[in-house]
């Protein structure tokens, strides 16, 4: 697994990917939250707190890890690679891990820098230093969690075509399916509305975010990403034979 982790983050780094991932995530998040007008936008708000951010950042992280996961098994199919190495002594789940952790660990690079949003919520708050540090920490966690389960959707949707932009759009599209489709689809539920609303990742995110970290969150995020690992590795084995 370690070699393919390292391939991995050589292959991000060693091309502009890398670099423009981590560039584009924290452009929009700074123009959204300091610059444009809106919503979300921190000095407008009249509250120094940073839930515009984790309210704004699983959507961009919707299109932004499916882009870096696309070409995690698409490239290697297109290319002819992908058959040397399933060859490999090495178990289908470790490349799967491997690729799961590379990108996973770029999203999280990403993820670093925002850190200057709460030094900067600190010193704008009156009196200075009045932040929740206990829910923004929670949110942080549950951002985590998240980028673990939508970075394995991406990985098992590039899985099943050597077309990148096919692979791209079946992420994007389940990453929305299951952050925020069941939040919808519960209000036409009628009695069964906080069944359905928990299936989907919004809830759990929002639950995390209020600074209370329940195991049923940390087991709903863990089980979703080790499902779509698992699909991905069926997948793989299903080419393999």
């Amino acid at each position: 697994m370690k070699s393919i982790l390292l391939r991995e983050i050589k292959s991000f780094f060693g091309s502009p990917i890398g670099y423009l991932v981590i560039a584009i995530f924290l452009l929009i998040n700074s123009l959204f939250l300091w610059v444009f007008e809106g919503e979300f936008n921190i000095l407008k708000s009249g509250f120094a707190d940073l839930s515009p951010f984790f309210t704004l950042a699983p959507w961009i992280l919707i299109f932004l890890i499916p882009a870096v996961t696309m070409r995690s098994f698409s490239d290697e199919k297109k290319q002819g690679t992908l058959e040397l190495l399933l060859t490999k002594p090495i178990s289908i789940w470790e490349i799967v891990g491997g690729k799961f952790l590379g990108a996973f660990l770029l999203i999280v690079i990403a993820l670093i820098p925002t850190i200057i949003y709460v030094m900067a919520i600190y010193y704008l708050g009156m009196p200075e230093g009045n932040i929740d540090f206990g829910s923004t920490a929670g949110s942080y966690i549950g951002l985590l969690f998240l980028i673990a389960s939508y970075t394995a959707i991406g990985i098992f949707c590039s899985s099943l075509s050597d077309n990148q932009i096919i692979a791209f759009i079946i992420a994007v599209f389940l990453c929305f399916v299951f952050y925020f489709a069941f939040e919808g689809i519960s209000t036409f539920v009628k009695g069964f509305e906080s069944a359905v609303a928990n299936i989907g990742m919004e809830q759990h995110f929002l639950s995390m975010s209020r600074g209370v970290l329940d195991s049923r969150d940390v087991i709903y995020f863990l089980s979703i990403a080790t499902l779509f690992l698992a699909f991905t590795v069926f997948k793989l084995k299903s080419l393999k034979s």
